[in-house]
Formats: C-alpha cells, structure tokens, sequence
C-alpha cells in the first residue's frame, strides 16, 4: 500500500481524509432520503435545488446532491413514482415484522418510529417521534438540528427506553421506514443490547402511524403555536407530546387519550385487542374489541 501512495502521489493520511469524507456523504444523503421524500410529498413541483437549499446538507454539495436526488427520480420532469426511494444498493434493510404479528393486547409489543422535518424561517430542524402502536402514546421524541444518528433516533430511543423501563430481554420491535439513522450500527447496538427486534417497511405505506403522528404534531400543534427558534420549538414539542399524550382523544382509543387508554389497561379494567396484519381477514368485531369491565 505504501507503494501506490508514492506512485499516486497521494499520502497515507490524505487518502483516509478522503475516504472518511466519502462515507460522511454517503451516510448524511442515505440520512436525507426520508426527508426528502417528505418535502416533495408537501411540495410536488418543488426542485431539487431549492430543497438542496432549504437543507443546506453538512458535508454533500449542490451538484452531488442534485444527482442523488435525480438518481432516486426526484428529478420534477420525471413522473416516476418517487414514493418508493429507499430502497437502493448499499443500504441495510430489515423485514416487515409487522407482516409476521397477528394481533397486539398490550403496551411494549411494538413501537412505531419516523422522522420528519420542521421549518422555522430559512432554517430547517427535525423531529423524531417513537410511539407505542397498541396504546398510541408517543414514548420518546426529540428536536435536533441535524440528521445524525446521535441527536435523532438514538436519542429518542434512549428516552423512550428510560420512560417505559425496557428490560433487557425485551422482544421488542422497533418499526421504521428505511431512513439510515435506523439502521446505523449505534442505533442497533442499543436496540440488540435491550433485545429488541428491528422492523422495516419499503416505503411510507408501510408505516402509516408513525406518519399520522408526524402530522398531527405539526399541523395541528406546532403550526399553530408557531415556534420562532429551536429552543421554542423543544419546549413546545415537550408539552405538546404531553397533551397528545393525556388530554387529546383518540377515535380509535374509544374517545380516549392514550394515558387514559393505558391506565385503565394496567388496572384490568379494560381489554384491547389490535389486528396488525391487516392481510389477515378477520371479522369487524375482532378488529374492534375494546371491552370496558
């Protein structure tokens, strides 16, 4: 190896430099697909440029971007379907565990995560929400102002875990789209150290709840309340997860907030069963059973 260094004129530690920048930009774009998606979604005829500087990406370019955008068929001329964009070559992917679950009966089975983005200004943050499928609470939530691992999924795993004392030997699933903090070796570090299960769906379809918390958190909560600067925004984000949490009713909960929904669970006065599987035909009656004792 010294030998094609001299012969390249490139030095040892030069060529690492690349290479570390290199894997930097690979991971910030695989980072970046879910939000993208979830841009033009709002936005269809928005441009891959203007989205470049709506982001302002840490260590990728406006042409590297571009390309990658175009690559995944965000170009705007193209009329592909851009739904369906993260799935590519290189990127780690873990079964749909929720195609394998027939029905849920209580809190900790399953948590459903997504990240999704919030402008304030010209400047973009981002929030990451991991809520309990079968009670619909939001467990763990974060505000950051960048895509890593660290400040995004990590962090909201790790309240969550705290907030719910997650046991070791959990069995556990963690459900997602196929965003790269989701798949990065610190977030599965932590989810294998609690023996939770990682769970993937193709695209946005395939996690569907997670999406409908992105919106009513933003739409019906944060839009409103209209933040002014990131700090505004983790305090207001903390107390609207509670009032989601305690106050907000939920048509699916019999009118009722997901604490509310919980304590009357973990008293024994309450039964809830969950078809997940949705491919499984059953019977209305056994999609909706909630027996009040």
């Amino acid at each position: 190896m010294n030998q094609l260094y001299l012969i390249s004129g490139i030095s040892k530690q030069g060529f690492h430099q690349w290479l570390d920048r290199e894997l930097k930009r690979k991971e910030e774009l695989m980072q970046l697909l879910p939000i993208i998606m979830q841009i033009r979604d709002e936005h269809p005829r928005l441009s891959c440029r203007e989205i470049y500087f709506m982001l302002m990406p840490r260590y990728t370019g406006r042409d590297r971007f571009e390309a990658f955008c175009y690559s995944h068929g965000y170009k705007v001329e193209s009329q592909k379907n851009w739904h369906r964009t993260t799935d590519s070559l290189g990127v780690i992917r873990f079964p749909n565990l929720l195609m394998e679950i027939d029905e849920l009966t209580g809190i900790n089975q399953v948590w459903v995560s997504d990240i999704t983005y919030y402008q304030i200004g010209q400047e973009v943050y981002y929030l990451t929400f991991i809520t309990d499928l079968f009670s619909r609470a939001i467990v763990g939530c974060c505000a950051s102002k960048s895509l890593l691992t660290e400040e995004t999924t990590l962090q909201a795993l790790g309240l969550a875990l705290k907030a719910r004392r997650i046991g070791k030997d959990s069995g556990l699933v963690i459900h997602s789209d196929g965003g790269g903090q989701y798949y990065s070796k610190k977030f599965t570090t932590l989810t294998a150290s609690f023996g939770m299960c990682n769970s993937m769906g193709v695209d946005v379809y395939e996690n569907p709840h997670a999406e409908r918390v992105n919106g009513t958190i933003k739409n019906d909560y944060l839009k409103p309340y209209q933040p002014k600067n990131f700090n505004e925004l983790e305090t207001m984000l903390k107390k609207v997860v509670n009032l989601y949490n305690t106050v907000r009713p939920h048509k699916s909960l019999g009118r009722m907030a997901p604490y509310m929904f919980e304590d009357l669970i973990n008293r024994g006065l309450l039964t809830k069963t969950w078809v997940v599987n949705k491919k499984k035909k059953v019977t209305k009656k056994e999609k909706v059973n909630i027996n009040i004792i």
